[in-house]
């Protein structure tokens, strides 16, 4: 099942993941029944699993993983943060992710712990996001992060990593791509992103990143771009503001604003239709999206047609 999904990362004009945030509650049935109702599960070539995003409590990304996976038979990409856990277990929790066939694996540093909505927690913070790619790379050699031969070995584990689609010095995102791939990324998510020029330059930084790279995995390595749909004025004016690495177009923004003074009807009309346009531009133009919608599995199907 990996294999095929890396093989239509790597070979197919078209690639679409849709993120999933697991439940605050004790299961994610009501989710998967969501995903269904639109059917969404054949409009795709897969999912990934948040874990706690912003610090806040949520049902294990990983378990959510495995059992959306069971649920669908597609790949899910499980994403895996380094702010609640030290090296002993994140391999521990991919040895047994393996056992279950969950192989793919986004890395991400995680949100700061005092984002959190649970009292007096605190961060287990070794390292970035870079360490969780070098246990990988170990465990994909047999061994694990003390070079110690594994009995069984793990099936090859596909490490994914993440990036700012924007920056004021934007050479800054290409040596972060370069870094991550010298440490096995198999393909890199960026943050969302609103204007084609972005995606363009964003592509055009990855093939260099590319060349740049020591390691043989980055030739066959992708970028695939963020999409999160803005549906009203008020998201549109806070990531702009508020979220780094991202960049809303000063003409998005004013739309927006615009049709928020119709009425809230006319303001979800014009930002479907403005997030519909950038969407059909990236897959004409890349065809390798990951939609991020806060379980809004409407507008995931909206959007793909």
């Amino acid at each position: 099942m990996f294999e095929k999904f890396c093989d239509v990362l790597c070979l197919e004009k078209e690639f679409i993941t849709v993120e999933i945030n697991p439940p605050h509650g004790a299961s994610i049935d009501s989710i998967i029944a969501e995903i269904k109702k639109y059917n969404l599960q054949d409009k795709v070539t897969g999912f990934s699993c948040t874990d706690n995003p912003l610090a806040k409590l949520k049902m294990s990304g990983v378990l959510s993983a495995i059992k959306v996976q069971q649920a669908f038979k597609k790949p899910v990409i499980a994403t895996m943060s380094m702010r609640d856990k030290n090296k002993l277990s994140l391999q521990s929790t991919l040895l047994g992710a393996n056992d279950f066939d969950l192989r793919c694996i986004l890395a991400l540093t995680g949100d700061p712990a005092k984002f959190s909505d649970q009292p007096e927690v605190k961060g287990v913070l070794e390292r970035d996001s870079t360490l969780l790619l070098s246990i990988i790379y170990h465990l994909n050699n047999g061994v694990d992060y003390s070079n110690k031969a594994l009995h069984p070995k793990p099936k090859p584990i596909y490490p994914f990593a993440v990036t700012n689609a924007y920056a004021k010095d934007m050479n800054s995102l290409k040596k972060r791509m370069v870094k991550k791939l010298n440490y096995g990324a198999r393909a890199i998510i960026t943050q969302p992103v609103y204007d084609i020029d972005n995606a363009k330059e964003l592509l055009a930084l990855f093939e260099e990143a590319k060349t740049l790279s020591i390691r043989d995995t980055a030739k066959e390595a992708h970028l695939v771009l963020g999409q999160f749909p803005i549906v009203r004025a008020k998201t549109a004016n806070f990531i702009d503001d508020k979220v780094p690495g991202i960049n809303v177009p000063k003409a998005i923004i004013d739309e927006m604003n615009l049709a928020a003074m119709d009425g809230e009807t006319k303001e979800q009309e014009v930002g479907f239709a403005l997030s519909k346009k950038i969407f059909d531009e990236i897959m004409q133009t890349h065809g390798k999206v990951h939609l991020m919608t806060h379980n809004r599995f409407d507008l995931c199907a909206q959007l793909i047609g």
